[in-house]
């Protein structure tokens, strides 16, 4: 982690969050803060530090696939049960960046279309280009979770979709993607008391979702589809990492922190100039 946002930080992001041999979600602790020895106000100044690095990590990536010097870009998955927090994230981790170098894609349910093809079908239209940061706001992980528990497809589908996940998450690593997968983990008290505020004020009314409930009642099937895809799917090149998210302070600085992580792994460097710097110096004072 670099230098200014390893302050409150204990141990790497990358290192404390993320799943391992024989992980269970059922041991993760909604309302921990792995890895951060700081507290609400502390995470305040931690994030707006954050931020300043990695604007710059961004747009350093970006200037070097213009440069013809890198193929690398990196995805960001964001996986949760309703009001876990996907969206703050987005908002407040990753809105505050360029926009030119972010590609955001909400998946939702698919079309006649996208159900015509196999379930990457979609997927593969939107992974990030080379120099930009892409983020999946849900994802084909919803094929083996919602498909799973709702029987949207055949057991044996669903099993032969955790292979080809793998073998799609390899191929992109290979290409240059370097992949981010997290769950934002909340528990069961937690996601009733935010959906109870969207309904007890009319300024939330429009992200409260009747269907949350539906969902909610088979939290249990949820979780298990959870502990599978963890178990089955996170790979050296595409890891899983589980954030604890009853505190919305600590798990939009625990995902700011895995980027940095993935940022400065990368280091991308600013590219070269392909002209004479001196020459166009005095071509331009010129004109002055």
């Amino acid at each position: 982690m670099t230098a200014k946002s390893q302050v409150q930080w204990t141990e790497d992001a990358l290192t404390a969050l993320r799943v391992g041999k024989g992980f269970r979600l059922d041991d993760v602790d909604p309302e921990s803060t792995p890895g951060y020895a700081g507290d609400k106000a502390a995470s305040k100044a931690d994030l707006a530090a954050g931020l300043a690095e990695l604007a710059e990590y961004q747009e350093r990536l970006f200037a070097a696939s213009r440069g013809g010097t890198s193929k690398d870009s990196v995805l960001l998955v964001l996986q949760a049960m309703d009001s876990a927090g996907k969206g703050g994230i987005i908002r407040h981790v990753v809105g505050g960046v360029d926009p030119q170098g972010i590609e955001l894609a909400a998946f939702k349910a698919p079309t006649e279309e996208e159900l015509a093809h196999d379930f990457l079908w979609r997927i593969e239209k939107r992974v990030p280009r080379p120099g930009m940061i892409g983020v999946f706001d849900r994802s084909h992980y919803e094929d083996v979770l919602i498909g799973r528990v709702r029987g949207l497809a055949e057991p044996q589908e669903i099993e032969r979709r955790y292979g080809a996940i793998v073998d799609f998450e390899r191929r992109l690593a290979e290409s240059g993607t370097r992949i981010i997968k997290v769950m934002l983990h909340i528990s069961h008290a937690e996601q009733g008391a935010r959906l109870m505020e969207r309904l007890e004020r009319p300024d939330k009314h429009w992200k409260y979702n009747p269907g949350d409930v539906d969902e909610r009642a088979r939290w249990p099937e949820y979780m298990a589809a959870y502990q599978t895809v963890l178990s089955r799917t996170s790979t050296d090149e595409a890891p899983w990492f589980v954030v604890p998210a009853n505190r919305k302070w600590y798990a939009r600085l625990a995902v700011q922190a895995l980027l940095l992580e993935v940022l400065e792994s990368i280091d991308p460097q600013w590219p070269v100039a392909d002209f004479d710097v001196a020459l166009e110096k005095e071509r331009l004072r010129a004109t002055l």
